[in-house]
C-alpha cells in the first residue's frame, strides 16, 4: 500500500528560495553529497544537466548545491551567500552544463576532491517536491533519499560481506527498511545502501567498520523534511 500524501507533500517543504525542486531539491542533493565525502572538500566540480542548465540561474539552484556542500539546509539563509562563504573558506568550485536526456530533467554530478588526494563522485538527481535520490557513487549505484537512517559501504567483494554487516544491524534490534547491493565483478569492489528505520549508534558503526575489507563507510542520519 503506498503512503498517503500529508499537507506538507502537498505544500512542499520549508525552505529559502524560489523552488522546491530547483533549489531545495539542490541543497538536498549537495547536503548529502557533502556527507558522503566527509570532510571539508577542497574543490568540487559541477556537472548540471537539463532543466538545472536552463531554469537554474534563476532558481538559484547554483548557490543552493553549493550550499548544500556547505552544510547548509534548505531553510538557512545563507543559501544566497554560498559563493562568498565557500570562497573565504579557500574552496575552488565551477559548474558545467550538460544536456543528456537518458538523464532525470533535474540531474547533477558531484565530483568532490580533498586536501590529500581522495576524490569521490556522487550522482544524483532532484525529483520534486524537495524530494531527492542518489544514483551513483563511485561508479556504484545506490538508490537513497535521504528519508531513513542510511549506511553506505564500499568493500572487497568476498563471500558472507551482506550477512556480517546484516548480523551486526539486527543484533541491536534494528529493523534494515531496505538494501541496495551493487559490485564491479566478483571478487572486485561491491557496495551496500541500507536505510534503518532506527538510529545507529556510535559503538554499532564502530563495529562494522573494523570488518575486514571494507575500505569506505558513512552513515546519514535522515534530513529534515
Amino acid at each position: 500500500m503506498q503512503n498517503k500524501k500529508t499537507i506538507l507533500d502537498i505544500l512542499g517543504p520549508i525552505m529559502i528560495g524560489p523552488s522546491s525542486s530547483h533549489t531545495a531539491g539542490a541543497c538536498r542533493l549537495g547536503l548529502i553529497a557533502g556527507k558522503i565525502f566527509g570532510s571539508t572538500p577542497k574543490k568540487v566540480v559541477f556537472n548540471l544537466y537539463n532543466s538545472f542548465v536552463k531554469t537554474g540561474m534563476g532558481h538559484g539552484t547554483q548557490m543552493a548545491l553549493l550550499a548544500g556542500i556547505l552544510g547548509f539546509d534548505v531553510d538557512s539563509v545563507d543559501i544566497k551567500n554560498s559563493f562568498e562563504i565557500a570562497k573565504n573558506k579557500n574552496i575552488e568550485f565551477e559548474f558545467n552544463n550538460f544536456e543528456d536526456y537518458n538523464r532525470h530533467p533535474n540531474s547533477a554530478d558531484f565530483i568532490i576532491e580533498g586536501e590529500n588526494s581522495e576524490k569521490i563522485v556522487v550522482k544524483g538527481c532532484s525529483i520534486g517536491a524537495g524530494e531527492i535520490l542518489i544514483e551513483e557513487i563511485n561508479g556504484f549505484l545506490f538508490n537513497f533519499k535521504g528519508d531513513y537512517n542510511t549506511l553506505l559501504l564500499m568493500y572487497k567483494d568476498v563471500p558472507g560481506m551482506i550477512y556480517r554487516v546484516a548480523n551486526l544491524i539486527q543484533s541491536q534490534n534494528i529493523n534494515i527498511a531496505s538494501m541496495n547491493c551493487d559490485r564491479a565483478a566478483k571478487g572486485l569492489g561491491a557496495s551496500m545502501g541500507i536505510c534503518l528505520d532506527s538510529k545507529l549508534t556510535s559503538d554499532l558503526f564502530e563495529k562494522i567498520k573494523e570488518i575486514d575489507g571494507i575500505y569506505l563507510i558513512r552513515y546519514i542520519e535522515r534530513l529534515k523534511f
